[in-house]
């Protein structure tokens, strides 16, 4: 059965199949075709790390202010508004995959790879915050890191100093469902695809992988 992650305090609980629950984690939002700007460390959202074409893919900009639901009020998405960044990719900047991927990604052992199928991209996880759960797939690296495998799969904090040490971005339809006003902590832990429960992230869910130019 499913077990929740915890809140903002340390519970004890068990992730999804065995997945850490990472808790007091400083959570950030961003959003595709975000400009790069002073607080994300002039880094832009116009490309993810595994999509050169994220604003084209998506539909447009994620309008974070003008808001239709859980929706960008211009448009309907053509992916899944419910996503989010954590500082790992199974690829390296010459788009090789690394070899801490096998070592690393808990499901890496459950499927044999193409060699442009990300074992990362469009995986879910659960985020607790307030006594409220929302569910979201992972759709880029960040923030401010693309290899800290010791946080992301495993009990250490996140090596970002960055805005609290951040460790985790989150998109407005998630900071909305959340009610997430600002910088706080909350809890994440990764969740089994078939274990996502039906919400407003399975309105649309993302199954497009990479695509580099």
């Amino acid at each position: 059965m499913l077990s929740a992650c915890g809140g903002n305090e340390t519970t004890g609980l068990s992730g999804d199949n065995g997945f850490t629950v990472h808790e007091n984690i400083s959570v950030t939002v961003f959003w595709i075709g975000e400009e790069g700007n002073e607080e994300n460390g002039y880094i832009p959202n116009l490309q993810s790390t595994w999509d050169d074409n994220w604003v084209e893919h998506y539909g447009g900009i994620d309008d974070p202010d003008n808001r239709n639901g859980f929706f960008p009020a211009e448009f309907t998405p053509l992916e899944n508004p419910f996503y989010f960044a954590l500082p790992y990719s199974d690829f390296d900047d010459d788009g090789n995959r690394k070899n801490s991927a096998f070592d690393v990604v808990y499901w890496s052992g459950e499927s044999v790879w193409d060699p442009l199928e990300s074992m990362c991209k469009n995986r879910w996880i659960m985020v607790v915050w307030n006594g409220e759960t929302a569910y979201a797939q992972w759709e880029d690296a960040g923030p401010f890191g693309e290899d800290d495998f010791p946080y992301v799969f495993g009990t250490a904090s996140p090596a970002n100093s960055i805005n609290d040490s951040a460790g985790l971005d989150v998109s407005p339809a998630v900071r909305d469902y959340l009610g997430l006003s600002g910088m706080e902590t909350a809890s994440w832990c990764f969740v089994e695809p078939g274990n996502v429960p039906d919400g407003p992230w399975k309105t649309v869910v993302t199954d497009s992988d990479i695509c580099w130019e």
